[in-house]
């Protein structure tokens, strides 16, 4: 099984704290509540942290 590399792993990262951030911007702005961007950049951060990237040949 080929390695992804640690450029990817971070690439990862800091996709998912970006789609974290906006969804929770977008949830926080439509509740009124601004602690669901703090649960949205945590939720992407774990999303970033758990998924493996694609591995490079």
């Amino acid at each position: 099984m080929a390695e992804s590399s640690p450029n990817a792993r971070r690439t990862q990262l800091i996709v998912g704290l970006v789609v974290g951030a906006i969804v929770g911007v977008g949830v926080s702005l439509w509740t009124g509540f601004w602690l669901w961007l703090a649960a949205g950049l945590v939720v992407g951060l774990a999303t970033g942290a758990l998924m493996k990237p694609p591995p490079t040949s």
